[in-house]
């Protein structure tokens, strides 16, 4: 069981002719999200084999265009795909107003039912969960209302292991317990602690996407321990003040929270168009998490 990220764009505020704006595909346990959708997303879905049928929702970090610009365009197409299932769309307000016009201007009879679930970017809460995947909202410090998302698999249920069920010849009832987490008690009396039966079959794996923001010392305590990070890091070191004038961080800020987070490790992406050679940018954020790597459009990094 994994967590895959695909990059679908790393750029800022407008395509490129290398680059295309804000968009990834998250793969949790076989699950698609898409989160943001800047220009061309639909695009490079199809160029790197991603259906978007198999999309079970989206997460859109703000209301900027270069993380929304290409959302309307694959909501038409997956009514042409002849998608029936509701979609929802997670996104600040007034994403619903955008939504609504889009709806009622060009898509009046689309086949399902886009569905707008509201995400308050003031707060850290459960807004996705289903048998096996959580996704938590990530109050960012943006010029808009913004929120990253991170997403956690859940502990899966205890395996038994199977020398102990010999072992301690458990009936089906005592394994059943067992999975549940509870001790043992066998007809003699003496008590198998649970530790000893039984076992994780996978760790719980977590990612967290975090788009446009300030530095947030808030936001590394929020993504705690996580596997990777994903951080917006739209400038050098040098040009940190005017990363904080509009709203982001530099490749100093991204690699701090990854730091004071214990992140695993630090993926860093949404560059400005000003630097066509992106490696200096990721020496800087080395110099203080070296497990730092460009978040590579057309990549896919597994957890």
């Amino acid at each position: 069981m994994s967590i895959k990220i695909t990059i679908l764009g790393n750029a800022s505020a407008k395509p490129t002719a290398h680059a295309h704006p804000s968009s990834q595909v998250v793969n949790v346990n076989e699950q698609y999200f898409l989160v943001d959708a800047g220009e061309g997303t639909q695009r490079q879905m199809s160029r790197l084999g991603i259906s978007p049928l198999k999309l079970r929702a989206i997460f859109i970090s703000h209301l900027h265009g270069d993380h929304l610009y290409g959302l309307f365009p694959l909501l038409s197409t997956l009514g042409l795909y002849g998608r029936r299932t509701p979609l929802r769309i997670y996104a600040p307000r007034p994403f619903g107003e955008m939504l609504e016009g889009f709806m009622r201007l060009f898509e009046q009879d689309l086949p399902y039912t886009p569905e707008w679930v509201e995400v308050d970017t003031t707060k850290h809460q459960m807004i996705f969960s289903n048998d096996t995947t959580e996704v938590w909202s990530l109050p960012l410090r943006h010029r808009v209302l913004t929120a990253g998302y991170l997403f956690r698999q859940k502990e899966p249920q205890l395996n038994v292991d199977k020398f102990a069920i010999e072992r301690y010849s458990l009936s089906v009832q005592q394994i059943v317990a067992a999975k549940r987490g509870e001790d043992i008690t066998l007809d003699s009396g003496e008590v198998i602690p649970n530790e000893r039966l039984t076992y994780l079959p996978y760790p719980a794996k977590a990612y967290a996407y975090c788009s446009d923001t300030n530095y947030s010392a808030r936001l590394a305590k929020l993504c705690q321990g996580v596997d990777i990070i994903y951080h917006e890091a739209t400038y050098a070191a040098a040009e940190r003040r005017l990363a904080r004038e509009r709203g982001h961080s530099a490749t100093v800020d991204a690699a701090n929270v990854a730091l004071k987070a214990e992140a695993k490790r630090l993926l860093i992406g949404h560059f400005s168009s000003r630097y066509k050679d992106l490696q200096p940018l990721l020496a800087e954020c080395r110099e203080i998490f070296p497990a730092t790597d460009i978040a590579e459009e057309g990549a896919t990094f597994e957890i």
